[in-house]
């Protein structure tokens, strides 16, 4: 890991204001969180569980998150500052894999009780920061075309659609559905900065 990379990584955790005069603590995820992630993620809505890539209701699930922590996967967690717990997290995943070892993939949630606070915003550019710091060039998010709020969220955030897929993945239900690919271009920020 670059110099550059674990500065960021060691700059948690830090409190950040959100909309409404309310606040978190930013803070990276440990193996110590298994638990917290697991009740946090089964206190989602139906309908967020549906098109989460992975199931993180199942402990298994959760057990490989928490193994690739360090190694291919980096996640900054929100807790509320009045003891509610984790209200939020945003994940890098990223692998070595020659042809694509500069791109990394976001994915980002939040309780209920936390939208429209700006929780969302402020937890994706905690992964940029992280992104950028390990020389990552691109991060791509992946959603079903029809989860228009967070479309509209990370087009916001600067995200371009990529690609279109067609009955690219089953949801819990088991029903087919399109896949959206975008992405943000995380070198740009560099090149940015020198201007």
């Amino acid at each position: 890991m670059t110099t550059q990379a674990t500065d960021v990584i060691t700059g948690y955790p830090r409190q950040v204001q959100l909309k409404g005069g309310s606040s978190a603590v930013l803070r990276l995820m440990t193996p110590a969180d298994r638990d917290a992630i697991l009740a946090f993620a089964r206190a989602l809505p139906a309908d967020d569980l549906l098109f989460l890539r992975t199931d993180i209701t199942d402990p298994e699930v959760v057990d490989e998150w928490v193994r690739n922590l360090g190694k291919r996967t980096i996640t900054v967690l929100a807790e509320g500052t009045s003891g509610e717990g984790i209200a939020g997290y945003g994940s890098l995943h990223y692998n070595d894999t020659f042809w694509t070892r500069h791109l990394g993939e976001i994915r980002i949630q939040t309780s209920a009780s936390m939208r429209g606070k700006g929780l969302g915003t402020v937890l994706a550019h905690a992964v940029f920061e992280i992104a950028h710091a390990l020389g990552l060039r691109k991060i791509q998010a992946s959603m079903t075309p029809d989860q228009i709020g967070a479309r509209a969220t990370f087009e916001r955030l600067g995200f371009q659609m990529e690609a279109l897929l067609s009955d690219f993945v089953i949801d819990r239900n088991g029903h087919l559905r399109d896949m959206l690919i975008m992405s943000y271009d995380v070198g740009s920020l560099s090149d940015r900065a020198d201007d």
